[in-house]
């Protein structure tokens, strides 16, 4: 496996340069502004990357005025204890995506939000003290305990709301295919823990947070 400055100079020769490959990449939150995230945009952010998963992204951005409207700014109570005529109403709605199973996992994710805020004080709360080490437990976590979370929809969340993250996109995956760590998806017990340990060791030589290694990686391939 090579270490991360190899790999940067990899994608600094695609790229024009390393300045041009660090400026691509971006910082993750501070854990105090990562848990001082109400719980309304966690909701938001996974309505929003549920919705992009297959669609659009570009639609749903044009969209996304009229889906906070038409979901009440995201509000976890109200769609915690959605009856079925609020159901009804947002799949009469054309301010959103009328996608059936998609409206339920919003629904469901409120209740999940509940949950652990209920027992971490906030939900931002439960994701800031995640560490990093074990960042592929915080999106088994998610695949098992929210709706419709797994995969890169929940990395994609991850990321934009300002946790530290890589996202197993095809490009980071072919580099680390490349590098010897797994063999096909990242899919299995062993491919993410290999995954993990991976990234925590090009964390260690490097200084760098998972999201500019995972850039980087994406970067040297794509």
């Amino acid at each position: 496996m090579r270490t991360f400055d190899e790999i940067l100079n990899i994608a600094a020769e695609r790229k024009g340069g390393i300045a041009a490959v660090m400026a691509q990449t971006s910082a993750p939150k501070t854990v105090e502004a990562l848990a001082a995230t109400p719980d309304d945009r966690w909701l938001s952010m996974m309505a929003r990357s549920i919705f992009q998963a297959g669609f659009s992204w570009k639609v749903i951005e044009t969209k996304w005025p009229g889906i906070e409207e038409a979901f009440g700014g995201f509000e976890i109570g109200p769609i915690a204890f959605m009856a079925d005529d609020y159901f009804d109403r947002l799949m009469g709605d054309k301010r959103i995506i009328r996608n059936g199973a998609k409206v339920r996992a919003i629904h469901e994710n409120a209740i999940f939000i509940q949950d652990v805020a209920r027992d971490a004080g906030s939900f931002g709360r439960k994701i800031a003290d995640w560490p990093a080490e074990d960042y592929v437990g915080l999106l088994q976590w998610l695949s098992k305990k929210g709706s419709r979370l797994g995969g890169t929809t929940g990395q994609y969340m991850l990321r934009t709301m300002g946790k530290e993250s890589f996202i197993f996109s095809r490009d980071v995956v072919a580099r680390l295919q490349a590098e010897g760590v797994i063999d096909g998806s990242p899919t299995s017990q062993r491919a993410l823990r290999a995954a993990q340990a991976a990234f925590d060791q090009w964390r260690a030589e490097s200084g760098q947070s998972f999201n500019v290694i995972s850039r980087v990686l994406a970067m040297s391939v794509g």
